[in-house]
């Protein structure tokens, strides 16, 4: 009894030494097909890293210098000086929380707008295809087109759309890039990425399984409970990607600024002040250096911001 016991012991030794091997046999399997998946990648990756991830070292290393254009000062380490410079610089602020402003209000906007135009979308009419191609429009115009466009054909007061409706209303024009500098370029913003999370949302939308909605409808659902129970915690991805991605590219807006408004202090944001530091005339690229790492971080904690607050509404809705 006991020496069978003992060759069963054996046996299962022996057996899970095998299953051992043949595990580690199938790992290291499953990583090299891995990397064999990843090598036709690897020249993108590395091109990704050359321009991007280079540069910020060097800016990294610019911001802790005191770097100077119009001094003939050599080039001196002050370390996080111009970090510290920081908390004192009111107009740094002031640009921060337009920046801000401007960018939870325009990515907001876009966002509830694109949401409204793909659910229009998202059903078969006549002249679907063209419809598309025109509210997609906006998004492939150049920003600077765009800034003049909304400046001379619609903000302004003369000549602009909106003043000629006012006037056929009985009302007096109004300057609204002058008067109303940040709501301008926000509605601009608006206009121009609407169409991009549109397609974003849109996708989500064409994803659906029909069979689920469908049973919604025959059970007696809403259309509005459909889209509430049903549709938006689908869209939670996308929803969230469209936020992830305006956040990161509306923090960085220069061109609209500069052109609807001049770069008015209502409206004036982190990348333009930091402009007027360095190539606008204050040559001081270390501290210019400072304020742009400044602003990557900005990016990444608004960008989780804007997710986090999405991510609790869309869980409260569901």
């Amino acid at each position: 009894m006991s020496a069978v016991t003992v060759d069963q012991l054996n046996d299962g030794g022996r057996q899970s030494a095998e299953d051992q091997a043949r595990a580690a046999e199938l790992k290291r399997l499953e990583r090299r097909d891995g990397w064999r998946r990843r090598i036709p990648i690897l020249p993108a990756l590395i091109y990704t890293i050359l321009v991007t991830q280079i540069p910020f070292l060097f800016t990294l290393f610019y911001s802790l210098t005191d770097w100077r254009i119009d001094t003939p000062d050599p080039r001196q380490f002050i370390w996080f000086e111009n970090y510290g410079s920081l908390s004192g610089d009111t107009f740094f602020l002031d640009s921060a929380w337009v920046s801000v402003q401007m960018t939870v209000m325009a990515v907001l906007g876009s966002l509830i707008v694109g949401t409204g135009l793909a659910i229009l979308l998202d059903r078969k009419f006549f002249g679907q295809g063209f419809v598309r191609t025109l509210l997609i429009t906006p998004f492939l115009v150049m920003p600077v087109v765009a800034g003049l466009m909304w400046k001379l054909q619609m903000f302004n007061s003369t000549f602009g759309i909106i003043g000629w409706v006012m006037n056929q209303l009985g009302l007096e024009p109004v300057e609204f890039a002058t008067r109303f500098p940040l709501a301008s370029v926000v509605v601009v913003l608006i206009w121009q990425w609407s169409p991009f999370m549109m397609l974003i949302v849109l996708a989500g939308l064409q994803g659906q399984d029909q069979s689920v909605l469908e049973a919604a409808r025959v059970d007696g659902a809403t259309s509005w409970g459909t889209f509430r129970q049903i549709t938006l915690p689908q869209l939670r991805p996308f929803l969230e990607l469209g936020t992830l991605l305006g956040a990161i590219y509306l923090i960085q807006v220069y061109d609209h600024i500069e052109v609807i408004v001049g770069g008015q202090p209502g409206a004036r944001n982190l990348p333009f002040y930091i402009a007027g530091r360095s190539i606008g005339g204050g040559n001081r690229f270390g501290l210019s250096s400072a304020y742009s790492i400044v602003v990557v971080l900005a990016s990444i904690i608004i960008a989780n911001i804007g997710l986090r607050v999405l991510s609790n509404l869309l869980e409260d809705d569901s």
